[in-house]
């Protein structure tokens, strides 16, 4: 959400903000923000002479009445009564006023980055560079359920028995495989400082209104019934609005975490034979990142998230490029972003392992986060990146660490989480190793 004074100041800014994101037909509510704003300051200012004109006349029947003026003194405390009615109303406009502003602020898309590439979607990014060489090995790469169904690691079907489409049970060394990668990445990232959180994995809705728009929410949260809370799609969620309503102490900042969560999402829509399997589903793990700073601090940072992500896949040996995200892809929240992406063998091409983003201040702005300052308190920056999430890493792993006879090499880094454990075999041919 942005500040509603670059409306009442500089409006063109909003609107050619707006054309960039390719989103016109929000074009309007700019016009209507400014329209409403108006009349609620306007409402403000007469609410405030009538209060200040109801405290005058309150204190003159009191004098009235001293004096023996019982006539003026009824004059007046019709006059207190009609100014109390008007107050009522005028009170009522100004909360219907400030809830429209807000309905039309929360859908008005925060300004981006200078530096953001102008496109329509996805399919304007930007690459920005490569890390490792790509390899395509001299053997077929299968698809990604095959390998692990032949390492008798992954049952969809029974997941479908139990759960339903968009759910896998994990088993065996790949189970391990997986939990490994989490371990691996927490540690990583508590080795470059950053403080580890398990945090609540359900929210109340004035959270999820504060770290996500409404159409984002519509498309991914799962609500428990008759409560309000609701299934978080990735620990951002709980850590970002752990600091709702919050005024943080300067010297405090930045607050740099790393948090371990599962995570829900409806993923809605149809997707095509590349995003079936382990690649679109409805509960996964992720390790992500999270910070909270100052503001003139969050391109620093940003700029940490995602290099972060790439030295974690590289220390694994997958090669990885980065991906500036255009005007059009991105979410309404967020000021740059960009996508780290994991070579994938089979396909020949590279695919989105994980996502960094910087927030400006508008997760702030909505949740109320705000930094104590001495000439008056101002709204912090947010930033997220995924650390690894381990369904679409797992892909990128396995096909990159795949052998002709079947069997999966770890990586020294991975090996302690693994009791020293340097290969994955197919069942019928672990004798053999």
């Amino acid at each position: 959400m942005i500040d509603i004074k670059l409306i009442r100041e500089n409006p063109e800014i909003v609107k050619e903000n707006i054309k960039k994101k390719f989103q016109d037909e929000k074009l309007v509510l700019v016009d209507e923000v400014a329209e409403m704003d108006k009349e609620y300051r306007a409402a403000k200012t007469k609410g405030d002479a009538l209060r200040a004109d109801r405290n005058r006349i309150s204190k003159e029947i009191g004098s009235f009445m001293r004096e023996g003026k019982k006539a003026e003194a009824g004059a007046a405390k019709t006059r207190v009564k009609e100014i109390g009615e008007e107050l009522e109303n005028l009170e009522k406009r100004e909360e219907e006023l400030n809830a429209e502003i807000r309905n039309r602020m929360m859908i008005i898309p925060n300004i981006i980055d200078p530096s953001v590439p102008i496109g329509k979607d996805d399919s304007e990014n930007v690459e920005i560079q490569k890390y490792g060489d790509p390899v395509v090995p001299d053997y077929d790469i299968p698809y990604h359920t095959d390998i692990l169904e032949a390492l008798d690691g992954i049952d969809i079907d029974s997941a479908g028995r139990t759960s339903g489409n968009g759910f896998y049970y994990l088993k065996g060394d790949i189970a391990r495989l997986h939990s490994s990668i989490l371990s691996y990445a927490r540690d990583f990232m508590i080795n470059r400082g950053f403080t580890y959180f398990i945090p609540p994995f359900m929210i109340h809705g004035s959270v999820v209104n504060g770290v996500m728009s409404f159409a984002e929410m519509q498309n991914m949260m799962y609500k428990i019934e008759g409560e309000d809370l609701y299934l978080i799609g990735t620990s951002e969620h709980s850590m970002v609005g752990r600091f709702i309503d919050q005024i943080l102490r300067k010297e405090d900042l930045p607050y740099t975490l790393t948090s371990y969560s599962p995570c829900f999402r409806k993923e809605v829509g149809a997707h095509g034979i590349e995003e079936r399997g382990l690649y679109r589903v409805h509960q996964f793990e992720k390790q992500e990142m999270v910070v909270v700073c100052e503001p003139e601090d969050s391109p620093y940072w940003y700029d940490q998230l995602w290099q972060n992500s790439v030295d974690f896949f590289r220390s694994l040996d997958i090669p990885v490029r980065t991906l500036e995200c255009c005007s059009g892809d991105l979410a309404d929240l967020k000021v740059k972003s960009c996508d780290v992406e994991a070579w994938s063998p089979r396909q020949k091409k590279y695919f989105e392992v994980g996502s960094c983003s910087n927030l400006g201040d508008a997760q702030a702005r909505r949740l109320g986060i705000r930094v104590k300052g001495e000439n008056g308190n101002y709204f912090a920056h947010t930033l997220n990146n995924t650390v690894v999430a381990p369904p679409r890493m797992l892909i990128a792993f396995i096909e990159n660490n795949l052998n002709a006879d079947g069997s999966l090499n770890i990586p020294e880094p991975l090996r302690p989480y693994m009791g020293g454990q340097d290969k994955i075999v197919p069942p019928a041919t672990k004798k053999n190793f």
